[in-house]
């Protein structure tokens, strides 16, 4: 994945954040939000663009734009690199092909064991019972 390319595509606003800093919070916008056009994007293909929209799509507005943001430092710079880097790996994530599950028995020996629990606690629950004489 080039980083660079798709650096040219997102692009960021700002705001004010809650949180610790008193008055400093109230004056300086170090909230960043990441946005970036998933369809309209050059750098994908479309099949990968399909794939982003399903797997984000709870991350995606209606217009196709995924919207991130962070305000865990009072920084502005830090939560612009700290939201970049969640952009590349929810990206990396997104992307990678899904394993196809192998389906499996359950071995002989685990079924036998199993029934023979059973009939033992039958057995157990059996003699406990009171008979008429």
């Amino acid at each position: 994945m080039d980083k660079e390319w798709l650096s040219n595509e997102i692009w960021f606003k700002t705001a004010r954040s809650g949180g610790a800093g008193g008055q400093h919070v109230n004056k300086v916008e170090s909230k960043v939000m990441l946005f970036w056009d998933v369809k309209n994007s050059r750098y994908f293909e479309d099949h990968q663009k399909n794939t982003l929209l399903s797997r984000l799509g709870n991350r995606i507005s209606n217009d196709g734009v995924l919207l991130l943001e962070s305000s865990q430092s009072r920084s502005q710079l830090e939560n612009k690199e700290d939201v970049t880097q969640r952009f590349f790996v929810l990206l990396e994530e997104a992307l990678k092909p899904v394993k196809k599950r192998i389906p499996t028995r359950i071995p002989k020996s685990k079924v036998l064991k199993r029934l023979d629990r059973k009939k033992k606690q039958s057995e157990k629950k059996k003699q406990r019972k009171r008979y008429d004489l």
